[in-house]
């Protein structure tokens, strides 16, 4: 299982954003459930690794919220409310949150082991197999949460449109086009600005991520493989899959 504690940047000197953090997370995964867990934090038990990436990713894009990555066997069964879970995953998100708080983290994000044994309470200590497994997959969130982070206003509002066109287009060709359409601006436009957010390096490395994250969880569920990957981004013996949704058009625009 993966916990994850998001906490508020900044929370004593701004509004309570916690409402509507839950509100975009309601749609973000398809079985982790959310709550506010103290003051300017919400907490929840994520199933998916790629739904771990997509949340991270999409609270790291506001600059408005530390996250904190639990890896880790939590008790079951769960309770209603993720507020009352408890587990060597929970021990490790509250860890990593803090950790994320750290002034030397450009990107506010950490990933922390729970332990190699269920009936381990405490992260697991430095150098272990499980903490060197998380620190992988912190690094290559990181990387991609620095992009996503970077990303300017003019730059966000061409990747919504496309990652919206994408979504409801059937085919891998033209979605450049369309994008330029909904947005009135040429092609050419829609090109530069994918080219300058690093939107194909994120798409290309956000398996990647979920990858690491999968094989963190392996490791410190005692199984040196993927589990907890989904079928459709298990690695084979060519590499890691793309996911279905990942970008395919060139940033040279559409021909």
């Amino acid at each position: 299982m993966y916990v994850m504690t998001i906490d508020q940047r900044g929370s004593s000197a701004d509004v309570d954003r916690v409402p509507g953090l839950l509100a975009e997370l309601a749609g973000l995964s398809t079985a982790g459930r959310f709550e506010r867990s103290v003051g300017d934090e919400v907490q929840g038990v994520v199933e998916r690794p790629d739904e771990v990436v997509e949340i991270a990713l999409h609270a790291l894009r506001s600059g408005r919220w530390y996250v904190g990555i639990g890896v880790g066997a939590v008790d079951l069964p769960l309770p209603a409310s993720p507020r009352e879970g408890s587990g060597p995953a929970f021990v490790a998100a509250r860890v990593a949150v803090e950790k994320a708080k750290s002034g030397a983290a450009h990107v506010p994000l950490a990933v922390v082991s729970g332990g190699l044994r269920r009936g381990e309470a405490a992260p697991s200590p430095a150098g272990s197999a499980g903490a060197r497994a998380c620190a992988n997959a912190e690094a290559v969130l990181r990387l991609i949460g620095r992009l996503v982070q970077d990303r300017t206003t003019a730059q966000w509002k061409v990747v919504d449109v496309l990652r919206s066109v994408q979504h409801g287009h059937s085919g891998t060709h033209g979605t450049q086009k369309i994008a330029a359409q909904e947005l009135g601006i040429t092609e050419q436009s829609v090109s530069r600005a994918l080219l300058r957010s690093g939107w194909q390096e994120e798409w290309a490395a956000r398996p990647a991520a979920e990858m690491l994250l999968a094989l963190a969880h392996g490791v410190i569920a005692g199984n040196d493989d993927a589990r907890g990957l989904p079928a459709d981004r298990a690695p084979d013996a060519g590499g890691p899959q793309a996911p279905d949704n990942r970008p395919r058009d060139s940033t040279e625009g559409d021909r």
